[in-house]
């Protein structure tokens, strides 16, 4: 088995970043009426600005794999070249097709050489599942090196014009024509950019990472989705997918839609956190007092002293000032955020060797988190 080392980091954040007051003339009216939940769900998130691949009139600039393709590109020097890469791992939640896969329309841009390829699926944790194929790859000697990748292109699916037909259709039912909060609520919580990493089975440049270990844990097999797209929740807990659905139900009902469930995500989503994350350090044998720096995704500031409250009930104490997130000035980019974290953490200047870095990502599509353990070369 060989060791393996996170040596290079980038990011790619498309156009100029959008404030809380530009957002609803980029993503558009419904029902001509300003949102009722933005003022709201945007006091509570703390997010000041973010990134969309939308120009100001709706029409997309960057695809999912364009933004994954420019941070990737980023990491090519002439110590690394496209040429060096042995495996591409790509995760994301939102990917451009049904298929071919995310990873592939990656390679398709790369146009380097042969490699092998993995796209994970999901919401949050695509992004650490992608790292941790490249990590184990790595580490059993199926490659010598691995790119992995977290990225969205979600703005695209939050566009005014998506919801039309939901509203004309709620108007001839004689309903009123609001959309559901389920749906309105993540229009002001989500956004874009991509993040990759390089690793390595040896360091490499002025700051390399070590991968101690990674750990992931799904609850699915106790609670019902709570965020979803593609499908609609009945009555008892289950999910309807979109190819059951007539076709001109898929527009009706906004089926491609992201939803959530907030009552489930505020039942769940911090104490099951706690409970896997003090899983995964009493497994490996980590305190609170081994963690230099902490980087949780949070999807809003809203959870913070919640997590916090709920960490110190596990006996994880982990003092504020070794919190390190970035959530207020590019938002929640879902399964890039993390990558996005860590990019910055990175290249701050502020590692010192010995340091030690805890990833923590959550999930709420149906409860999923995952963690990873780094220490400073």
């Amino acid at each position: 088995m060989f060791e393996v080392y996170i040596t290079k980091s980038s990011k790619f954040l498309p156009n100029n970043p959008i404030s809380n007051d530009e957002m609803e003339s980029m993503l558009g009216l419904i029902n001509d009426e300003s949102s009722k939940a933005r003022r709201i769900v945007l006091r509570n998130n703390g997010i000041t600005n973010r990134h969309y691949a939308i120009d100001n009139t709706g029409n997309a600039t960057h695809t999912n794999a364009d933004v994954t393709f420019l941070a990737i590109e980023k990491l090519f020097d002439d110590t690394f070249t496209s040429g060096n890469m042995e495996l591409l791992s790509c995760g994301t939640s939102t990917p451009d097709l049904l298929l071919p896969s995310h990873a592939a329309m990656v390679h398709g841009l790369l146009k380097n050489q042969s490699v092998e390829l993995n796209s994970s699926s999901g919401v949050c944790n695509a992004g650490m599942n992608a790292l941790k194929f490249g990590f184990l790859s790595v580490k059993s000697g199926n490659t010598n090196n691995a790119i992995c990748t977290g990225s969205e292109r979600v703005s695209t699916w939050m566009l005014a014009e998506k919801f039309e037909n939901e509203i004309i259709n709620l108007k001839n039912l004689e309903e009123q024509p609001i959309l559901a909060f389920k749906k309105d609520f993540l229009r002001w919580m989500l956004s874009d950019g991509a993040g990759a990493f390089l690793l390595e089975n040896k360091p490499s440049g002025a700051t390399s990472l070590k991968i101690e270990w990674m750990e992931a844990f799904s609850y699915a097999s106790e609670l019902e989705t709570c965020m979803y797209a593609g499908g609609d929740k009945l009555a008892d807990g289950s999910i309807k997918p979109w190819s059951d659905y007539k076709s001109n139900e898929w527009l009706s009902e906004s089926v491609f839609a992201i939803k959530q469930d907030v009552k489930l995500l505020d039942a769940h989503i911090l104490q099951k956190g706690a409970l896997s994350m003090k899983t995964a350090l009493d497994k490996n044998n980590i305190n609170a007092d081994d963690i230099t720096y902490f980087l949780p995704h949070v999807s809003s500031h809203y959870f913070v002293k919640g997590l916090y409250k709920a960490l110190k009930e596990q006996n994880i104490e982990i003092p504020m000032e070794r919190w390190f997130m970035n959530l207020k000035k590019v938002g929640n980019v879902g399964s890039a955020s993390i990558y996005l974290m860590l990019e910055e953490l990175m290249n701050s200047g502020k590692l010192v060797k010995g340091d030690t870095i805890l990833l923590s990502v959550p999930e709420s599509g149906r409860f999923s988190y995952s963690y990873a353990y780094l220490t400073v070369q």
